[in-house]
């Protein structure tokens, strides 16, 4: 029967973080417990690949789960007192360099994180499905850069897509729409961890088999051992792949840079993460910090409740993490075969639909920083940080605000001022279709500087917004804005009203 390690017994494929001292972890009931939960799965699934493949997430999960509880019996937190802004090789500001050669590219791969639905904004299915700009996806517009990249310069760069379990099946299908394009697409499964009961401490999965309500994805930080189990670190090296630049399917500002490829290349970093300047949207995003001399990243959820206006005010943190990452491919190899990596915990707590609290436990891509040699941020332009998390930020990229060209979103020479309008649509704009219904055309909003929008209210074509606009239908009014209107600096209430402010 397959059983799953003690941690510190060191098998070759699978992470012993022998370096902790995890002996007090498993003597505890609950470790040994779960170990027993986990083992009884794993002897239950008689597909022998299958098993190999569920053993290793197991383990993985385990040594999680060990240092969850060892953690907790410590109550280690970071020393406050240690944490200083970034020291100034820590961070360069982004530099646009002479001559670069083009053909470094061909030791590029990219990668893009695929794990995410599209729940949020009401729709079915893999987020990066969504139509965001002139009939295009997500997807699309990523494989339009790409080949458009490889078309460009004549090289080889491939996509990779890292799915979970949630989308794994539906993006194998919208794929296979590509074949005929000059792009060389590869995917592979981040982990599947089991749930795990808040009171009992068990795994909420009784069979591998068991519900998909029961699993997770546990948090990007698992790029690397999922690049690991699934071979595909192994095959890309073996290609001449040397880095790998990886950011969230949502970013539609993540694109490849030849600049910032040429800095990592220049200052033999292994690892790069893009920051950019803080605003008030951004206040709680991961900083990059000093932590006895070496970088770090600090996430709100590590911040002491006494410090959190120190952590979100800009006069000490002024940067925060992107999650575009490059990293160094053979130095990924070298901290795995290490067992090295010791990502930060986020304790993330549910409540599912049948009201069992339980718990995740998941990582950070942007925690690894320590794990590697001269690694080190920089301090992008905003323009490469453009997540669509809501239909608020929709509106920004379906509006001539930006202009599309070859998969890439490129801000609009006639936004003088710089920087994007604050838009805030209510709940009714919430998902995508009721968005849709709700704009015949997309307003023009080029000189707009905020927008608000509650209650039942829908634009006709070819409205201007400029200046302050803020609409808002009370309950049980409606509010029709008509077709070719132009508003600047104006407050809508239910009557239709139009006063200046």
């Amino acid at each position: 029967m397959a059983t799953l390690q003690e941690p510190g017994k060191k098998d070759v494929r699978q992470r012993g973080h022998s370096a902790i001292d995890f002996k007090s972890a498993t003597t505890g009931v609950a470790a040994k417990t779960m170990r027993n939960e986990l083992n009884r799965m794993v002897s239950g699934e008689t597909d022998a690949q299958k098993r190999k493949i569920f053993e290793a997430e197991m383990q993985s999960f385990f040594l999680l789960f060990n240092r969850f509880l060892t953690e907790r019996a410590k109550g280690e937190k970071l020393d406050w007192e240690k944490i200083n802004p970034p020291k100034p090789e820590q961070v360069r500001p982004y530099a646009v360099l002479d001559n670069v050669d083009p053909s470094i590219l061909n030791k590029l791969a990219v990668l893009k994180l695929n794990g995410g639905l599209g729940t949020t904004m009401g729709c079915v299915g893999p987020k990066s499905i969504i139509e965001v700009r002139e009939g295009m996806t997500f997807l699309d517009l990523s494989v339009r850069q790409i080949e458009h990249l490889n078309e460009k310069y004549n090289v080889n760069v491939p996509f990779i897509l890292m799915n979970s379990f949630n989308t794994d099946e539906d993006t194998a299908r919208i794929i296979q729409k590509y074949q005929n394009h000059n792009i060389n697409i590869l995917t592979f499964n981040q982990s599947r961890y089991p749930r795990v009961d808040k009171e009992s401490l068990l795994p909420c999965p009784k069979e591998t088999t068991s519900d998909k309500a029961n699993w997770y994805p546990p948090g990007h930080g698992d790029i690397f051992d999922a690049l690991t189990n699934s071979g595909l670190l192994d095959k890309l090296i073996a290609a001449g792949k040397e880095y790998i630049f990886i950011s969230n399917v949502d970013n539609l500002g993540a694109v490849v840079d030849l600049n910032i490829m040429q800095t990592m290349i220049d200052a033999q970093a292994e690892y790069v993460m893009e920051v950019t300047d803080k605003t008030k949207a951004d206040v709680k995003g991961g900083t990059i910090i000093d932590y006895e001399g070496k970088a770090r990243l600090l996430e709100v959820a590590q911040v002491p409740k006494d410090h959190l206006d120190e952590f979100c005010s800009t006069r000490k943190f002024k940067i925060f993490n992107t999650n575009n990452i490059w990293c160094n491919l053979k130095a990924i190899k070298r901290v795995m075969d290490e067992d090295a990596l010791n990502l930060e915990i986020i304790v993330n707590n549910k409540v599912t639909d049948a009201g069992q609290a339980v718990i995740q436990l998941e990582t950070a891509i942007g925690a690894a920083i320590k794990h590697f040699d001269s690694a080190i941020g920089i301090n992008v332009p905003r323009s490469r940080f453009l997540p669509v998390k809501s239909c608020s930020d929709l509106l920004l990229i379906k509006s001539k605000l930006y202009n599309l060209e070859h998969g890439v979103l490129t801000m609009d020479k006639s936004r003088e001022f710089g920087g994007t309008p604050v838009v805030k649509l209510g709940d009714q704009f919430k998902k995508v279709a009721n968005f849709e219904k709700r704009f015949k055309s997309i307003p023009n909003i080029t000189e707009l500087d905020h927008l608000t929008v509650a209650g039942d209210v829908h634009f006709g074509k070819g409205v201007r917004l400029a200046g302050t606009c803020i609409i808002v239908a009370n309950e049980g009014n409606k509010i029709m804005i008509p077709d070719g209107t132009n508003l600047e600096n104006k407050l809508i209430t239910g009557n239709l009203s139009i006063i200046d402010h």
